[in-house]
């Protein structure tokens, strides 16, 4: 048995790449006594007792939170009401709660009508994934190096906070707070509108004549793969997050489809010099990027 781990016990709900690459983790980095996970699909179940990433692989929600003293959210953001209320009754007091969801002020509003006030409810994000997606996706290195936001919303005290900090650091994650609404306003820009434009690219040439479909994929440049893994992540998840994100993906996209009109009609009338002016001051972004060491 492990000694001295902040949490004894941590439950994951949800079976996907978040949930397992959580659970792996922790493993790997001996954070805790003890993992337990559900996933509500049968055949996750099946395949997470199979890989044997954790203690348990619960059949009920209930077990899965009982006397636990840590528990992760990871599934998409639409369901985390369902999820609370399935809970609520089985967290024990001193549980600290929290979420992997890609939006927080949809997540917030789901979950807290359903949590007491002795259970810490903190939202978080981890700014990690791939394409992939469902239980045979996660490992335990996702998380190292990448950004993972907590967003608390209410007075916590700083102790729970620091030890949340501390157990998701042992990922080897860089742990950033911010508020609910500039977080998603940044992940709009950052990531909710590329999804969005990957998925109306890649559909755009799926409505091609078949000929010419078929010589898209053939001759795919390196643009084009990219938004088609981009483009390729989990239907769910993405329906989920454009639902419950919607007025900060809508005010980014009117931004895009402004700048979109600027450089349409650079290119029709030939101005150059807008157009290089532009490419140079993305080119800085890239750089930005790097600099930060985020580009992998």
């Amino acid at each position: 048995m492990i000694k001295k781990q902040i949490f004894n016990k941590v439950a994951l709900i949800g079976g996907g790449l978040i949930g397992t690459s959580i659970a792996m983790s922790i493993r790997k980095n001996l954070l805790a006594n003890h993992v337990f996970i559900y996933d509500s699909n049968q055949k996750v179940r099946e395949k997470l007792r199979a890989n044997s990433i954790s203690d348990k692989v619960c059949e009920n929600l209930e077990d899965t939170v009982h006397d636990v003293d840590l528990v992760f959210l990871c599934v998409p953001v639409g369901s985390m009401k369902e999820v609370a209320k399935g809970i609520s009754s089985s967290l024990k007091d001193g549980c600290i709660l929290t979420d992997t969801g890609s939006t927080k002020n949809s997540v917030i509003n789901d979950v807290k009508p359903y949590i007491n006030e002795n259970v810490w409810f903190i939202p978080s994000h981890p700014l990690a994934g791939t394409e992939n997606s469902g239980p045979d996706s996660g490992f335990p290195e996702l998380f190292n190096g990448k950004y993972w936001v907590l967003v608390p919303f209410k007075e916590t005290p700083e102790s729970i906070i620091n030890n949340l900090k501390k157990f998701l650091s042992g990922f080897g994650a860089i742990i950033e707070t911010m508020k609910p609404e500039y977080h998603d306003k940044i992940l709009a820009i950052t990531s909710h509108l590329p999804h969005l434009i990957a998925y109306t690219i890649v559909g755009t040439a799926t409505d091609l004549e078949d000929q010419t479909k078929h010589d898209v994929v053939r001759f795919s440049a390196t643009g084009f793969r990219d938004f088609t893994r981009i483009a390729s992540s989990d239907p769910i998840m993405w329906r989920d997050v454009f639902l419950n994100n919607k007025d900060a993906v809508l005010e980014m996209l009117q931004r895009f489809s402004e700048d979109l009109t600027y450089l349409q009609r650079a290119i029709r009338w030939s101005e150059g010099e807008k157009l290089e002016e532009l490419f140079t001051k993305t080119r800085e972004i890239r750089r930005s990027i790097i600099k930060e060491g985020q580009d992998i």
